[in-house]
């Protein structure tokens, strides 16, 4: 599969997340897709568990913005913001594909946190 067709692929799962679609959202990933979240110690097996885990999230999300997404060949990267309950959080997603299918997806979550002021005269701030 070429690169521009799975990038038309992470675009239109990005976009169903977003929107709350989750039968769309879960199109791009294999029936024995893995998917871990690290942060938490956690492993969906499956994409029904997948699928049914995200559907039965307490609840839905106030925000959505992809960031970038990069990648080449199998693995692409993709760099978020969620909110939930005016809380951001800032995700990493590292999904890994065969046959145009993703068959290992890794999550990070990160809150935001204050800038140290001893380093403001080295940084801009993102808008």
């Amino acid at each position: 599969m070429q690169d521009e067709q799975i990038l038309e692929l992470l675009h239109a799962h990005w976009h169903a997340s977003a929107a709350g679609d989750l039968n769309a959202e879960h199109d791009i990933y294999d029936d024995d897709v893995l998917c871990e979240y690290p942060q938490s110690g956690e492993r969906i097996v499956g994409r029904s568990n997948l699928q049914a885990l995200r559907g039965h999230h307490p609840s839905k999300p106030s925000g959505f913005n992809v960031r970038r997404m990069v990648g080449a060949g199998d693995l692409w990267v993709t760099e978020y913001t969620i909110t939930y309950q005016a809380r951001p959080s800032y995700t990493v997603s590292i999904m890994e594909f065969i046959n145009g299918k993703v068959v290992h997806e890794t999550q990070y979550f990160a809150d935001p946190f204050q800038a140290p002021a001893w380093r403001s005269q080295w940084v801009q701030p993102i808008a």
